[in-house]
């Protein structure tokens, strides 16, 4: 399908990812391996406003975009994850779509959704798709000469409680990154299979003392093990990189919302602090302690986080009563269910006692009851609450 809107950097991104079609995870038959809660919409949903969207028999099946899907791995998940789903999946890269459909085609993903579409497409050129439920963006919009541009023009295809999703490079773990690429620039190695070789060359000349190879070998040699991985970090012909407060002001002036990090608990303060520095830590404004957890840690290289086009009030449940009078899911995003020691969404181990497990399990069975009349008495609303804070629980009100 041609394009009637693209970025100025499109052609040269295109060609780039014909060459190194990312990511490079292999390719394999059958569904994809583990799970990502952020990309399981009622996952998604429970964290941001507290409680699941509406059922598809009252809302219809949900509308799902990946916005520059490249080989497919995130395209794969929202399928399997959101089984019903109409999911549309664009990338501006014919050889990336090459794989993604490959890939998609051997996990039988088109068999678990209503209806799936991979186009070779700009996400600037979506006007006609209507409105989407839930947008996933991950490594994209940095990538764009405009990157402004492309945030509005993902924003406009948000419904009105719809959420997009982000990745988008961090300045300050990515120092020792932007020096190998400028170090490669100035060595005019290219973007191509010369700029690969001459790349990882680099590395195994500098010293082994060298802090660019060191911090290579010691974080993400592993990651770059991938040729298009390697190329990817290093070698790209367009790259943006934001700060805290520049990603905040960059959110604001597309009219959008931020409704939270993907990745909450790197944003804690408790995580780098304790004692008497916490407390002062705790005593500042949301903002203020994640500007203070940026300055603290140097190895943020990127931010994951939601937006919304309204503003978004997350329901606390901090009325017993209406707790109770809820209707709830188990999360689905759990390995080893059902145990009383699973991993959980985000695949940390947990531990639930006996009395707990048998309460989601009830949910499970009884998936119309209100949790208050499952027949666990007294200690519903303690176990309820225990199930909540390990995100055990998906809330309908």
């Amino acid at each position: 399908m041609p394009n009637t809107s693209t970025d100025a950097a499109t052609p040269v991104v295109s060609a780039f990812y014909d060459r190194f079609p990312y990511p490079g995870d292999p390719l394999q038959d059958g569904p994809p391996p583990g799970y990502n809660w952020r990309w399981n919409l009622k996952s998604v949903h429970q964290a941001v406003y507290g409680f699941v969207p509406p059922s598809e028999a009252k809302a219809g099946p949900p509308h799902i975009l990946d916005a520059g899907c490249g080989t497919g791995v995130t395209t794969d998940y929202l399928c399997h994850l959101n089984p019903g789903a109409h999911v549309l999946a664009v990338d501006i890269s014919p050889g990336a779509l090459d794989v993604a459909r490959e890939r998609l085609r051997r996990s039988g993903a088109a068999d678990v959704v209503a209806s799936l579409r991979q186009e070779q497409r700009s996400l600037l050129d979506l006007q006609a798709e209507g409105q989407f439920d839930y947008i996933n963006s991950v490594g994209v919009l940095h990538h764009l000469d405009d990157p402004s541009a492309g945030l509005q023009a993902l924003g406009e295809r948000l419904s009105d409680k719809g959420l997009l999703h982000l990745f988008l490079y961090a300045d300050g773990g990515r120092w020792e990154i932007h020096r190998v690429q400028r170090a490669l620039s100035q060595l005019a190695v290219g973007t191509g299979s010369e700029g690969l070789e001459l790349g990882r060359e680099l590395f195994d000349h500098l010293p082994d003392d060298n802090r660019l190879r060191r911090h290579h070998e010691q974080r993400w040699s592993v990651d770059c093990a991938a040729d298009a991985n390697f190329a990817d970090m290093y070698l790209h012909p367009q790259e943006t990189s934001y700060n805290l407060r520049r990603l905040m002001a960059y959110i604001e002036a597309s009219g959008l919302h931020f409704a939270g990090f993907s990745n909450p608990s790197v944003w804690d303060p408790a995580r780098l602090l304790q004692g008497e520095l916490l407390e002062r830590a705790l005593r500042l404004s949301p903002l203020e302690q994640w500007l203070l957890v940026e300055e603290l840690d140097p190895d943020i290289s990127h931010f994951e986080f939601f937006v919304s086009s309204t503003p978004v009030e997350k329901r606390v449940w901090d009325d017993p009563e209406a707790l109770l009078a809820a209707r709830a899911e188990r999360q689905p995003c759990l390995w080893g269910w059902p145990s009383t020691s699973m991993l959980g969404p985000d695949l940390e181990p947990l531990s639930i006692d006996q009395d707990a497990l048998a309460l989601l399990q009830a949910i499970e069975q009884h998936p119309e009851t209100p949790l208050g009349q499952l027949g666990f008495g007294d200690q519903t609303l303690s176990l309820v609450r225990g199930l909540m804070d390990q995100r055990l629980l998906l809330l309908h009100p």
